[in-house]
């Protein structure tokens, strides 16, 4: 008993002393691998602070700062009217050229003549002033001078074509007449022409007193008259220019009698800034357009059938548009103008960018003579339907009166030439008019729908 107990403590102890050993031998083998893995620990010293380079860097930065704040600025000045423009956009200023009215004769009282009176009967005696060269001369030098203030308003008109020859080489041919100033709206001049100048052009160039040119664009044009509008930047003309040019003034055309002294300005020879004076002949003309009737002016002022420029008055008011289109045969050596009283409202609209209402009526007034005489009804009579226009797609025909449209009575071709113009391209008027048949005239109603005469 005793023996087999030492030997199990002997077996216990050796037992323990093993274990003992394998817990020391796992704690060097722990002790070595951390010491494998071990990092060198190191101080890192700051490097010293180089001032010279820190000034320069700074120095570095607020310069580009300055130079990103100039860019930024400049980029601002320039970019804030195109902003403005896209997000505030501005109107055109609204051209107005105000109607004009005939002039009203004034009655004269006629004398008393029950009045006594001691004085002798007798017959007023009239004394002729006995006029001398050079009276006849100055009155040409102010009558010259007129013609030269209204030079200001005058411009060259130059349409520049692009065309090619037989052997298919480039050239440019050029179409030159005048045109007046007619409004200043502080954003653009706008310049009154023929559109016959710069039909087909592929640039339009605009020549003022002062041999300064600028190019030019149509605003709109009258497909009826020919007559056209173009428009210059005021901002493309230097201010020289600006201070030596003028406006022409509109005069009143309704009070031009035969025998009224006038000057043609313009190109009336085909030479621009030419100067004629001379007489009107003839102030009871007129002449039958689409849609309307135009007085002319004849005169006895030699003029070549391309003229072009305006006829003015002795106080410099324009009271005519040259043209040579409706000048009959026996005066085509002389000018011929369209009174601009009558002008004015169509000048007026195409100035405010607006299109000319079209029907398509060659027309005349019934008047009470011509209606009793006739026994037609009175109105507007209709000459001639034009082919293709939208009178004839409505169904109106020669021979018929017109006396309403939209319900607005109409006994004259200026009252249906107001109410035309009141009205929009795109609009459905309604025409009534009375049509001869076996039993007399019948009133119908036909709408007709406004266009634009290209």
């Amino acid at each position: 008993m005793y023996g087999s107990k030492s030997k199990t403590d002997t077996s216990l102890i050796a037992f323990e002393v093993r274990q003992e050993c394998h817990c020391l031998e796992r704690n060097i083998m722990q002790e070595n691998k951390q010491d494998k893995y071990e990092f060198i620990s190191e101080k890192i010293k700051e490097k010293p602070v180089n001032k010279k380079k820190l000034v320069y860097h700074v120095c570095f930065v607020v310069l580009l700062a300055v130079l990103f704040g100039i860019v930024a600025s400049v980029t601002f000045v320039l970019c804030q009217p195109k902003i403005d423009g896209m997000l505030h956009p501005k109107e055109d200023p609204t051209i107005t050229i105000p109607k004009d009215e005939p002039e009203q004769e004034t009655e004269t009282e006629e004398p008393d003549t029950e009045t006594e009176t001691n004085e002798p009967d007798s017959e007023p005696q009239i004394v002729y002033e006995q006029l001398t060269l050079d009276d006849f001369q100055t009155l040409q030098n102010e009558m010259y001078a007129i013609g030269k203030q209204a030079n200001k308003f005058i411009v060259a008109v130059t349409g520049v074509k692009s065309n090619t020859d037989w052997f298919n080489n480039a050239y440019e041919s050029k179409g030159q007449g005048s045109g007046i100033i007619i409004a200043n709206s502080g954003q653009e001049l706008l310049i009154l022409t023929e559109r016959k100048v710069i039909a087909g052009a592929s640039s339009v160039y605009v020549t003022f007193v002062n041999d300064t040119s600028v190019e030019a664009s149509i605003k709109k044009y009258d497909g009826n008259t020919g007559i056209t509008v173009l428009s210059v930047p005021v901002d493309e003309i230097d201010n020289d220019t600006m201070n030596l040019i003028s406006v022409a003034v509109l005069g009143n055309s309704l009070a031009i009698t035969q025998g009224t002294l006038a000057l043609a300005v313009g190109s009336p020879l085909g030479t621009n800034y030419s100067i004629l004076t001379g007489n009107i002949t003839s102030s009871a003309y007129s002449i039958s357009t689409i849609d309307a009737n135009y007085d002319i002016f004849t005169t006895d002022i030699v003029g070549s059938k391309n003229g072009s420029g305006a006829l003015i008055n002795l106080n410099g008011e324009v009271i005519g548009l040259v043209t040579q289109g409706y000048s009959s045969e026996g005066d085509q050596n002389t000018l011929t103008a369209i009174s601009i009283s009558e002008l004015k409202p169509v000048i007026e609209m195409l100035s405010n960018n607006k299109d000319i209402p079209y029907i398509g009526l060659e027309i005349t007034t019934v008047t009470n003579t011509i209606a009793k005489e006739n026994d037609i009804p009175k109105g507007v009579y209709i000459k001639e339907v034009k082919m293709d226009s939208p009178a004839m797609a409505a169904g109106l025909q020669s021979g018929d009166v017109i006396t309403e449209i939209d319900g607005e009575a109409v006994i004259s071709v200026d009252g249906y030439q107001t109410k035309l113009l009141s009205l929009t391209p795109g609009d459905v008027a309604e025409v009534t008019i009375q049509r001869q048949g076996n039993d007399g005239y019948t009133e119908i109603k036909c709408p007709v729908t406004v266009s634009v005469l290209q």
